[in-house]
């Protein structure tokens, strides 16, 4: 790989570094004051620049499909992304609505300065080798954050994955949805295929991201929305330039394939 990729990457990981300190700074001075939807607009003003920095150095953009699919904010609804890079947790903080609770490993805590920004946005820090109670306290917690309007945001896999594998999809999402009623918003996309997981480099090139239909939850079995959001998710990203898999490739076409005949 060019050198210059590298380089450029180094950059970008710097201006990232400083730009999170910067907005950890900012966020601790305004939160005495309350001024919630303040902190979501300065998250969602230090992801955009985030996002135009990696496409300025690095060559790195993106584009969505779908996002006339996403409701509105006092629509509370749980978003199952797919997870294969630090890519989708600086986009998605940009592209969905501003008031957001992230599920997260709970180790995301204990980071110096990181873990000071991250407290908030009401995150829901999990502990994921604590199996049904990790479940059960993810509902509790987002049932709550779901009542004050905040859109829960969840990676059923709990950890990146590279391209063309998956991991088990967890039943936590699909639980709150079914205890909530709530609809959840599925989402897949390819950044593992530039920016992948436990790298510096960045390739550059264009990141597809594709927001599925709202999912009814209502009167479901947690089994079943867990069905079909990974059947979805896992059939669209096998669909994505450099996401192909044995395992999807004989699947039905994805929802993007149908949206480029159309």
């Amino acid at each position: 790989m060019p050198r210059w990729i590298l380089l450029r990457s180094l950059v970008f990981h710097g201006l990232l570094i400083g730009s999170v300190m910067v907005v950890v700074i900012l966020l601790v001075l305004v939160s005495p004051f309350g001024l919630e939807g303040t902190k979501d607009r300065l998250a969602r003003a230090w992801a955009y620049f985030n996002l135009v920095a990696l496409k300025w150095i690095c060559g790195l953009d993106y584009r969505i499909h779908g996002l006339e699919r996403l409701p509105r904010q006092d629509d509370t609804v749980i978003v199952l992304a797919k997870h294969q890079s630090a890519w989708e947790t600086i986009a998605l903080r940009a592209i969905l609505p501003l008031r957001q609770s992230w599920v997260l490993k709970q180790e995301l805590m204990r980071i110096p300065i990181f873990s000071t920004g991250l407290k908030q946005f009401s995150p829901i820090p999990i502990n994921r080798s604590a199996g049904r109670r990790a479940i059960l306290e993810l509902v509790r917690e987002g049932l709550e954050r779901l009542e004050r309007g905040r859109w829960v945001i969840i990676f059923p896999e709990g950890t990146r994955v590279a391209p063309g594998t998956r991991h088990t999809y967890a039943m936590g999402g699909a639980t709150l949805g079914a205890k909530s009623g709530r609809r959840i918003i599925p989402i897949a996309h390819n950044a593992g295929v530039f920016w992948a997981r436990r790298s510096v480099r960045k390739r550059p090139g264009v990141i597809d991201l594709v927001i599925g239909e709202p999912i009814e939850t209502a009167g479901r079995s947690a089994p079943q929305i867990n069905s079909e959001v990974e059947d979805w998710i896992e059939t669209t990203v096998a669909a994505l330039p450099g996401c192909h898999s044995e395992r999807t490739a004989d699947r039905a076409a994805s929802p993007l394939a149908s949206e480029k005949q159309s």
